[in-house]
């Protein structure tokens, strides 16, 4: 799904803001910044911490942390069954991600696949999928809950249904939090989840 050049990649604007290159390649934002539009924004995430590139305004800078599951932890069934979402269901997942903001949800998202949801008649109330697919590892996405229905452990059940479906694809699951989500982390903790390391999300918009 990626666009760019051998080293440099990134998503259409409407799948995803995310762009990346390895990290020892020193002229990746330049490549980039001749890759992009005026005016285009990305997502760079990294361990590391750094400087506004020449060519890019910073704005705005996320602290997260990176979570790996514990493939030998034990899954519980989900106590309900999540409904696969389908384009259909596309204008209430950017509704409930805009009001939730578990992270960047545009129209395409859910085109990374595997995107379940658990509704309140015919609202959509949780839901969760996967995106970055990368070296025998998938990521957890998108984990978020309409305010009106916290407690009621719908989280739980979409998280038990993904660490179900990546490991049946011999994946190992992964996520990434804010850093001072508590309230998510502990859930993540509890479900298997060991944090594996800071992940710094950079916002910035090309120039």
């Amino acid at each position: 799904m990626s666009r760019g050049t051998d080293l440099v990649k990134h998503f259409d604007v409407e799948v995803s803001p995310f762009a990346g290159f390895p990290e020892d390649h020193t002229n990746g934002f330049r490549e980039l910044h001749m890759l992009l539009p005026t005016g285009r924004r990305i997502l760079y995430a990294t361990r590391k911490k750094i400087s506004e590139p020449d060519g890019w305004q910073l704005q705005h800078e996320i602290e997260g942390a990176q979570f790996v599951f514990d493939v030998t932890a034990e899954i519980a069934e989900p106590a309900l069954r999540p409904i696969p979402l389908q384009t259909k269901d596309v204008e209430q997942m950017v509704a409930l991600a805009a009001l939730t903001k578990p992270g960047p949800f545009d129209q395409r998202t859910i085109e990374f696949g595997h995107y379940h949801g658990i509704f309140s008649g015919e609202q959509l109330v949780s839901m969760t999928g996967q995106r970055l697919h990368v070296e025998g590892y998938s990521e957890i996405s998108a984990v978020c809950t309409h305010p009106d229905h916290l407690g009621k452990g719908y989280a739980a059940a979409l998280l038990q249904h993904q660490l179900k479906l990546i490991i049946s694809q011999g994946k190992i699951p992964f996520l990434h939090v804010r850093a001072d989500n508590e309230r998510a982390i502990a859930l993540y903790e509890r479900l298997g989840f060991a944090r594996s390391g800071v992940m710094n999300f950079y916002f910035m918009k090309r120039i």
